[in-house]
């Protein structure tokens, strides 16, 4: 990219006036103190209690990581851009942004993927689960990461491209080149990245549902080898959190496919901008879902107010455990 074209989309026009970047602006800002003072919190409940410190609960870890990384970098970059009314940070710094935001959150959703699996195996064929070892969850998570790497620097060496969005004031895919290698590329994404995670999501949690309906039915619950109530939490924090992430992106996931099969201006300004920030949202939500689904998490969070930096959560030892469930140094 020359300078002079990058001088007309770099800092350019913004379509939205400058009251409507301050509003913006003032979300973000929020957004990222919350986000970021709610995930700190939770990785630091996995500090100090051991007891979170399980296979499953690893992955939980690994997403909130990607909360504070968007949190951390992509809120930040974004407010000060609204508050200058266009980007701010030259060429380099929209492909820098661009990429890290589509890294987090392709290793998001990768990451719910594992969670689905981890549900699945553990609850509807605990004869797998049972052989699953550290080494099984930690080659899925780098995996989750490593599909993330690969989708996010694609655009960086030339397929598809990122630059500053409608709005002027935030970096995503380039929308005003809707050539056959930006279609090509949302479209590969939309499938790998979200059709078939959602795939797989949705074949885990139907087969987990009528596991669980079918031990009901036959009152078989307690010849189960494991902490039935505890899978049972981890399992609907599970879901809602992959509910409102499919919430937080589908937005998204429509404005791509507008500009990837019609004219990329015809896309409402106000939902050139209200998608991807309907999509950052997930980052200060599932905290409050970790903690609303999960009575292990609210008691973690009570014995920090109280500062019982060594409290023993009351996790039930009357039955065996399943590797998802016992901490990782054992």
């Amino acid at each position: 990219m020359n300078l002079s074209t990058e001088s007309g989309v770099y800092g350019g026009t913004s379509a939205f006036s400058q009251t409507e970047h301050n509003i913006v602006a003032g979300y973000l800002i929020t957004a990222c103190v919350v986000s970021l003072s709610s995930n700190l919190v939770v990785l630091v409940m996995f500090v100090k209690f051991k007891e979170l410190r399980t296979a499953t609960n690893c992955i939980i870890i690994n997403l909130a990581l990607t909360d504070v990384g968007v949190a951390g970098i992509g809120y930040p970059m974004s407010a000060a851009s609204d508050l200058h009314g266009s980007w701010k940070f030259g060429y380099a710094g929209c492909q820098i942004y661009a990429a890290l935001n589509i890294f987090f959150g392709m290793a998001s959703i990768g990451l719910l993927t594992v969670v689905a699996i981890d549900r699945y195996l553990t609850i509807c064929r605990p004869d797998v689960g049972q052989k699953m070892t550290t080494h099984s969850y930690t080659a899925m998570i780098v995996g989750a990461w490593l599909n993330a790497v690969f989708w996010s620097s694609m655009p960086a060496v030339g397929w598809a491209g990122y630059a500053p969005d409608p709005t002027g004031a935030t970096c995503t895919i380039n929308w005003r080149n809707n050539d056959a290698s930006f279609i090509s590329y949302t479209m590969a994404v939309i499938a790998v990245n979200f059709v078939v995670p959602l795939s797989v999501m949705f074949y885990c949690y139907y087969n987990v549902s009528v596991t669980v309906r079918r031990y009901k039915a036959t009152n078989s619950l307690d010849t189960i080898n494991m902490d039935w109530s505890d899978q049972m939490d981890v399992t609907k924090m599970s879901v809602v959190m992959i509910v409102m992430f499919l919430v937080a992106w589908s937005p998204y996931s429509m404005v791509c496919l507008w500009a990837s099969f019609s004219d990329p201006k015809t896309i409402p300004a106000p939902m050139a901008i209200i998608a991807p920030l309907f999509a950052k949202s997930s980052t200060f939500y599932n905290p409050c879902i970790y903690v609303a689904a999960n009575k292990k998490f609210r008691r973690a969070i009570l014995g920090m107010l109280r500062c019982q930096t060594q409290q023993r959560l009351n996790i039930s030892s009357q039955v065996p455990m399943t590797i998802s469930q016992l901490p990782l140094n054992q």
